[in-house]
């Protein structure tokens, strides 16, 4: 996924919602860069681990790869790790970064609202924001759903992404209260398979490249993939693949060329020859007659 950064401005109507999105964005640091990124965010968004900062929403900030460090008013500096949300409150001084020799990728989305305040300050607690959700497949499609809907901004899109963000809090929530509960191995490395192709979902890599950060050799995921979900590694990463085809094709005008490029094909030939094998239509023949049912 490409670095994205969003500020939104909210009106009256988005803010009787009750809870409405100020910004969104995914950014991934590479070893040894610079963080934060300060050119890419407004003013009142910048700081430095020397000083810090406070805002005046409320963020969720996910840790989908590498490591770093988090401090806050409320909290002693605490070592994080990919698979890790943490909460950033109103008025609270905080500051954080990630670990020169890893790097992070980082998702965060920002929001407020009367709605917003009593429900982050019943469910929460500013003095443990921290939520180990895991490579949490959900958390990843959740994201990707809303930096989606962001980006092409459909009419209404503004509350859209405040349910979504709800439905971020209660996964949330939920893992915070069931922390206890044990998760089967198995159960456990399928769902992070998942979200590994979820993530992946632009790179052309090979399937054993991309599961080589899972403690499990390939053969064996392999069977415990096909067990748990019925289909192989390389049907679900397809599969997964032609879905957001899909979506690009209904929601965008890019061109086969960059849709192919958006989702991993080596070229727009190869991508309108699996997507007709697959759904019996090419590309532009799918868009015409969606266009057409959408008209």
């Amino acid at each position: 996924m490409k670095n994205y950064s969003k500020y939104l401005i909210s009106s009256a109507l988005e803010e009787q919602w009750g809870l409405y999105i100020t910004t969104a964005g995914y950014t991934k640091i590479d070893i040894n860069q610079n963080y934060p990124p300060n050119n890419h965010h407004p003013e009142s968004h910048a700081f430095n681990w020397d000083s810090g900062r406070i805002l005046d929403g409320y963020y969720i900030v996910f840790i989908s790869s590498g490591s770093g460090l988090f401090e806050s008013a409320n909290t002693s500096i605490k070592h994080i790790k990919e698979g890790c949300c943490f909460l950033l409150f109103p008025g609270v001084w905080h500051r954080y970064k990630p670990d020169t020799n890893s790097g992070w990728e980082e998702y965060w989305v920002g929001f407020k609202g009367t709605y917003a305040n009593d429900l982050m300050q019943k469910a929460f607690n500013p003095d443990d924001p921290f939520i180990n959700t895991g490579l949490n497949n959900n958390l990843s499609r959740l994201f990707h759903e809303l930096l989606d809907l962001i980006q092409q901004a459909p009419v209404g899109y503004h509350q859209v992404i405040a349910g979504i963000t709800l439905q971020m809090l209660g996964l949330m929530h939920a893992m915070a209260m069931n922390k206890a509960v044990n998760t089967s191995n198995t159960d456990r490395l399928v769902e992070e398979a998942k979200f590994l192709f979820r993530e992946s979902i632009q790179e052309p890599d090979k399937i054993e490249h991309i599961l080589k950060r899972l403690p499990v050799s390939y053969s064996k995921l392999r069977k415990d993939f096909k067990a748990t979900t019925g289909l192989s590694p390389n049907q679900y990463q397809l599969n997964l693949r032609l879905d957001k085809v899909k979506e690009l094709l209904a929601n965008t005008s890019l061109s086969i060329s960059e849709i192919a490029y958006q989702t991993g094909f080596e070229s727009a030939s190869y991508l309108s020859k699996i997507f007709k094998i697959k759904t019996g239509a090419s590309p532009k023949t799918y868009r015409q007659q969606f266009m057409s049912s959408y008209k």
